[in-house]
């Protein structure tokens, strides 16, 4: 089984959510870098570039495929992890401390109920095994 931690919120694409008061923190969880295998390239936003929940937010691309990522909540780019373009292993080393992707300020908190507890997407995963 993937490693989920606690205190996060998960998207079903995959992706994990820090929240700390308007900022959330984005990257993707255990079990889609192992999904992806080795992590050669990753394609970040901009600062100040604004999504909406659901647009693609960047590229990760393995030894095996390219894989979009998706942002599960709108809002505003106010940090990318530089670290990843020069060592994007990092996400398959650490995704969900070392291995953040980006953080955004929330524009729109009530997006916050479509996201899914450590139990849901447990569950989740184990309906789509």
């Amino acid at each position: 089984m993937s490693n989920i931690p606690e205190g996060l919120k998960y998207s079903k694409e995959h992706e994990w959510i820090r929240l700390e008061g308007n900022k959330a923190t984005i990257g993707i969880t255990d079990y889609a870098q192992d999904s992806l295998g080795d992590i050669v390239f990753v394609e970040l936003p901009n600062i100040d570039d604004e999504f909406e929940s659901d647009d693609v937010l960047g590229v990760v691309e393995s030894v095996k495929a390219a894989s979009d990522i998706y942002i599960p909540l709108s809002g505003k780019i106010v940090e990318i992890n530089e670290e990843l373009v020069d060592s994007p292993e990092t996400i398959n080393e650490d995704p969900y401390e070392k291995g953040w992707i980006v953080a955004i300020e929330l524009s729109d908190t009530s997006q916050l109920a479509d996201l899914l507890s450590k139990e849901d997407y447990e569950a989740f995963l184990e309906e789509n095994a």
